[in-house]
């Protein structure tokens, strides 16, 4: 494991934090927006709006999708250089969390697998922040096997006539364009016979309901799809493979957990007892002791993914022990943050002056299931790590029509 810059990267650090620091809001700045979705002092309207105008600066200054193809708007670099850039970047007031499906996913989703139409229409337009994008993936009775899914579509001539519901997307009324899964072949099993769509969220048919969260927000939403009609020139690969397609969505949606630190504050633990004046509580200096080391663990985890991506290799089964460690992480560390404020935790309002960390710990159970859920990243190590047998699926030769509720 390698902790230090080589020569090259040294110098393209030093460029990074360079440019950050003539054209990036300060930290404490009045219009810092580094909090993102945790920030009780701004709309999520006004967070997307900053983002947008970040966005776009980092396509003006040549700094948005640095491992893209220069041909659709990106830099050409290596990827410990994007890792090197998101390490400065964190240090100022900014933020690009909005993004993270559309750059973060999507797009190397379409760079794989999309068409060179597919990917001079809509990359361009990512790296520049014109467009938000959700996934449209998740059923009622399909999140961990979201091989189950059942929304339909039916080829039309050029087009594909979908129906089905999709639930838990995120900011599905603020996005443009969704990425969405849909079943074309119920003759095949259910692995099989999905195809992978592009979809323009002003389409009619689609409906769109938020939901609301314990946190209090409405962050998700539950989509309606009503003989929704998609161009068939939006299909990404080909009809029936979008199982595949959409292995590369996944592996990079644990990447951008994995890879990001939102909500993770230690240090703000720490202040948070001595604040509270519980500081010297034998109990809550181990939970604050615990959250410290799990930090500093994800932190040398990181270091072992940026390793290999300084060295070419791709990373692998790694980011699924990434998104496991910080899952359970952000619940032990917001669980300890509780217990420091005692009875005072079950006040809720923004006005509180710990009103954050009542946020975050509503939130961290999410943490465990999107992007998979503990337990698929424990098959997913299980198999691909220490090389046990594949978990037994007795419907995974079976044709869709006949399992229970594909006959529906």
């Amino acid at each position: 494991m390698d902790f230090d810059d080589t020569p090259a990267e040294a110098a393209f650090r030093a460029e990074a934090r360079a440019w950050l620091e003539v054209n990036a809001i300060p930290k404490g700045h009045p219009d810092d927006f580094s909090a993102g979705i945790w920030s009780t002092e701004y709309s999520e309207d006004t967070l997307i709006k900053r983002s947008r105008e970040w966005q776009g600066r980092l396509y003006d200054g040549g700094w948005a999708g640095i491992t893209w193809p220069t041909s659709v708007g990106g830099r050409g670099g290596r990827p410990i250089e994007s890792v090197i850039f998101n390490q400065e970047q964190a240090r100022f007031g900014v933020a690009v969390g909005v993004f993270t499906i559309a750059i973060g996913m999507v797009g190397p989703t379409l760079l794989r697998h999309g068409s060179p139409d597919q990917q001079q229409r809509y990359l361009t337009a990512m790296l520049k922040g014109d467009e938000l994008w959700c996934q449209l993936f998740s059923e009622t009775e399909a999140g961990s096997d979201l091989a189950n899914l059942s929304t339909r579509a039916v080829r039309d001539g050029d087009e594909w006539v979908v129906n089905g519901q999709k639930v838990w997307t995120s900011s599905a009324g603020r996005a443009e364009w969704g990425i969405l899964l849909a079943r074309t072949d119920p003759e095949a099993p259910k692995h099989r016979g999905i195809t992978y769509f592009l979809v323009d969220m002003s389409t009619p048919g689609i409906e769109i309901r938020p939901l609301r969260q314990m946190t209090g927000d409405a962050h998700f939403s539950e989509v309606f799809l009503n003989d929704v009609r998609i161009p068939a020139a939006n299909v990404v690969g080909e009809p029936g493979d979008g199982w595949k397609v959409a292995q590369t969505t996944l592996a990079s949606e644990r990447t951008a957990i994995a890879g990001g630190s939102g909500g993770a504050d230690p240090p703000g633990l720490i202040r948070l007892a001595r604040q509270l004046g519980v500081a010297d509580d034998p109990l809550v200096r181990q939970m604050v002791v615990d959250a410290h080391l799990r930090s500093e663990l994800l932190r040398f985890l990181r270091y072992r993914s940026q390793t290999a991506l300084s060295q070419g290799t791709p990373p692998g089964a790694e980011t699924s022990v990434m998104k496991l460690a910080y899952a359970r992480f952000m619940q032990q560390m917001t669980t300890a943050a509780m217990h420091v404020q005692g009875p005072t935790a079950m006040l809720a309002g923004d006005d509180l002056p710990h009103a954050v960390w009542t946020t975050k710990f509503l939130h961290a159970p999410s943490l465990r299931i999107a992007g998979g859920s503990d337990q698929i990243q424990g098959n997913i190590i299980g198999e691909r790590v220490l090389g046990l047998p594949r978990e037994h699926q007795p419907d995974r030769d079976v044709p869709f029509r006949e399992l229970a509720r594909g006959g529906r």
